[in-house]
């Protein structure tokens, strides 16, 4: 099968293709052109399937699973949001007027990102798309021993150690000449690899049946 492994980055997207034992990088200005070639399944590191409140299960139990270090999941994806609000500080002045949690400056700062994917998964609802963690597959990946901070260099060549046991050999050129110019930070490379390997096998998800939201998309997050 083929599987595409997607992260974000503040000029588009890095896509890992998984097919057979072939593994590419390349890297989009959108999402309709990352997932613009043939795919079975893609996974996407972007909360898929929202709630009007910005409270999902899957989001729970993925912060209860990485624990110590639950910040590592973002919580509070709502669509209105984006959709009623340009400004941050108004759009959570709404979100307590409403008795609703804040939304951190991180989250807030994908919401462009979490709005098009949205757009986009409703719009090609016949595709396979999940929504994946890529700290949870690391996590995996290392038996479920946490792992040190993805930025920090202890970090960083823990992940590439997993990844090149993993079938990525060529990771580190990657992340070298392949990466430069593009705009794309190493551990957005990391985490797409993590991201198409959870894609082309996964090996659970929380909650391991899905919820669904208005507009019938899972919350579901896989690893």
């Amino acid at each position: 099968m083929i599987a595409v492994g997607l992260d974000g980055f503040s000029r588009g997207w890095v896509a890992v293709t998984v097919d057979g034992d072939r593994r590419s990088i390349s890297f989009h200005t959108d999402i309709t052109d990352a997932l613009s070639r043939p795919f079975d399944r893609a996974g996407i590191d972007i909360p898929i399937g929202m709630t009007d409140d910005g409270e999902r299960d899957c989001d729970l139990l993925a912060r209860a699973r990485l624990r110590p270090h639950n910040s590592r999941v973002f919580t509070g994806a709502r669509r209105w949001l984006w959709q009623q609000f340009d400004d941050p500080d108004l759009a959570n002045a709404e979100a307590v007027r409403c008795g609703q949690s804040r939304v951190s400056r991180q989250l807030w700062h994908l919401g462009k990102k979490i709005m098009e994917v949205d757009a986009f998964v409703r719009a090609n609802a016949t595709r396979d798309i999940r929504e994946v963690h890529p700290e949870l597959v690391f996590l995996r990946l290392n038996r479920g021993e946490p792992l040190p901070r993805k930025k920090s260099e202890e970090g960083d060549a823990l992940r590439r150690r997993l990844l090149k046991q993993s079938g990525f050999r060529e990771i580190d050129r990657w992340l070298t000449q392949m990466r430069i110019g593009t705009g794309a930070k190493r551990d957005d490379v990391l985490d797409a690899c993590a991201v198409a390997l959870a894609a082309r096998e996964p090996c659970g998800s929380v909650p391991e049946a899905a919820s669904r939201d208005a507009h019938g998309l899972p919350m579901q997050i896989w690893f």
